[in-house]
């Protein structure tokens, strides 16, 4: 399932590629992501907690940055996980492209991902609506780290993990909010 997002952070590219460089403090920017080692040459163990209605999922795995590219201020992750309770897999390829965006920078985010078990069972529009909540933690949370290193302090804790009511509130109003645009703007469009 292919999931595109994309978002703003109030910060020049330059100094946003180079956060990119760091990547615990990039992962501490996911709700519910935790790199636990790092297995050198860009390869990291880590685990994702997520919620998604009354299943919640935890996965470890690795993720191995597979793409750096400078001059296109591109990143591209492979993930592959187990859900620890044997319930299912998945994997992932990610990749963020920055781009100049007024003063500040866009960050597209594509996300490749495979579901197998458990996670499966929840339908396209549900993961999307999931996954655009979790982007909008990870942009304003990576806004804040950014304001912290260049204030010289030091890196904040592991963000929050990723709760199961406020993110499936937040993408059932989502959902709520493509029903009401399907439905009543073609209507008012014919009126």
């Amino acid at each position: 399932m292919l999931i595109s997002n994309d978002f703003e952070v109030a910060e020049p590219v330059d100094k946003v590629w180079q956060f990119f460089g760091d990547i615990p403090r990039v992962a501490a920017c996911l709700p519910g992501a935790e790199l636990t080692e790092n297995l050198g040459e860009d390869k990291y163990g880590g685990r994702v907690a997520v919620r998604m209605g009354p299943v919640k999922l935890q996965f470890a795995g690795t993720a191995d940055i597979t793409e750096r590219d400078e001059a296109a201020k591109r990143i591209v992750v492979h993930a592959t996980g187990a859900e620890e309770r044997g319930r299912g897999q998945a994997s992932m390829v990610v990749s963020a492209t920055l781009a100049a965006a007024g003063r500040g920078t866009k960050v597209a985010v594509t996300q490749d991902l495979q579901l197998a078990g458990a996670a499966a069972q929840y339908g396209r529009g549900m993961i999307s609506d999931v996954t655009a909540v979790l982007m909008a933690d990870f942009s304003a949370n990576l806004a804040t780290q950014i304001a912290r290193a260049e204030r010289g302090e030091a890196a904040q804790a592991a963000a929050a993990p990723a709760g199961g009511f406020a993110i499936g509130l937040r993408a059932a109003l989502m959902a709520l909010r493509r029903v009401f645009r399907r439905f009543f703007v073609p209507y008012h469009a014919a009126s």
